[in-house]
């Protein structure tokens, strides 16, 4: 079994992707073990209708979700009552996680409206999914460079929020001291879509716990098999692979809803 926490429905905006039709998408996870995705929407990185984009997100992992797919809200502080829109997703459809692109909405981890971002989500009491990128700088589309996020800043302000489950995702270094320390900061996790080099998970090892590190594939985008095939090269073991691919992601996700009126499954 696992638990996929980076996928996304919906359309790339700058082309067609293999499996960008939400039915085969489903049918690729259920094919390769993956009994849960937390699905965003690519759409919410564009889109100036962020409660549209929620909606649509939900309507679409209820009617072609086929049980796999776990809705994952966008936020986007940059917008007018974007409160409401954490409201909504908590309250009208019944999700747990949000995710936030602060380098395509405009805003850096350094502004205050981020730090009022971490105040009304912990409120909330929901889990936060922060995107450092979506693609390599080196295929943006010319006339949308967008800069990868710096991360930097996060972990002077988790003192402030010890419990607000935060997950950053696509990010390219996991090792280092860096992510070393900011696996200390807080209650802060990492998925590993995007850990690239030969031996990435047993190099990963040495900076991360296990415990903080979660299955991601960033599919469509990423080829699912990338990201299985990171076990196979590295070989773990069985006790940290499970950990890594379902446990992890299970015991975040039932720890932090727990008493919730939450509607859907992890």
């Amino acid at each position: 079994m696992i638990t996929d926490i980076n996928v996304n429905v919906h359309r790339w905006p700058f082309r067609r992707l293999p499996l960008d039709e939400t039915s085969k998408l489903v049918n690729k996870l259920r094919q390769n073990g993956i009994v849960t995705a937390w699905a965003g929407s690519f759409d919410g990185v564009l889109h100036q209708d962020v409660a549209a984009v929620n909606l649509r997100t939900t309507e679409e992992c209820r009617q072609h979700g086929d049980g796999v797919l776990l809705p994952v809200g966008t936020i986007n502080p940059t917008l007018p009552d974007w409160p409401d829109d954490v409201r909504r997703c908590r309250q009208d459809h019944g999700m747990q996680i949000v995710r936030i692109y602060p380098n395509y909405h405009g805003y850096k981890l350094t502004d205050p409206v981020f730090e009022q971002l971490l105040n009304v989500i912990d409120e909330q009491q929901l889990i936060l999914q922060l995107v450092l990128k979506m693609e390599d700088v080196r295929t943006h589309h010319p006339l949308m460079m967008v800069p990868t996020v710096d991360h930097a800043p996060l972990a002077k302000l988790l003192a402030d929020h010890p419990k607000l489950p935060v997950i950053l995702m696509n990010i390219d270094r996991l090792t280092g001291p860096d992510t070393s320390a900011l696996a200390k900061a807080g209650n802060v996790y990492f998925d590993i879509s995007h850990a690239e080099q030969v031996g990435a998970l047993e190099k990963v090892l040495h900076d991360i716990p296990y415990e903080r590190l979660l299955f991601g594939s960033h599919a469509p985008f990423f080829n699912l098999e990338s990201a299985l095939l990171k076990f196979r090269e590295s070989e773990p073991g069985d006790t940290i692979t499970r950990a890594i691919q379902f446990e992890n992601a299970t015991a975040l996700f039932k720890s932090h809803t727990a008493g919730s009126s939450a509607v859907h499954r992890p």
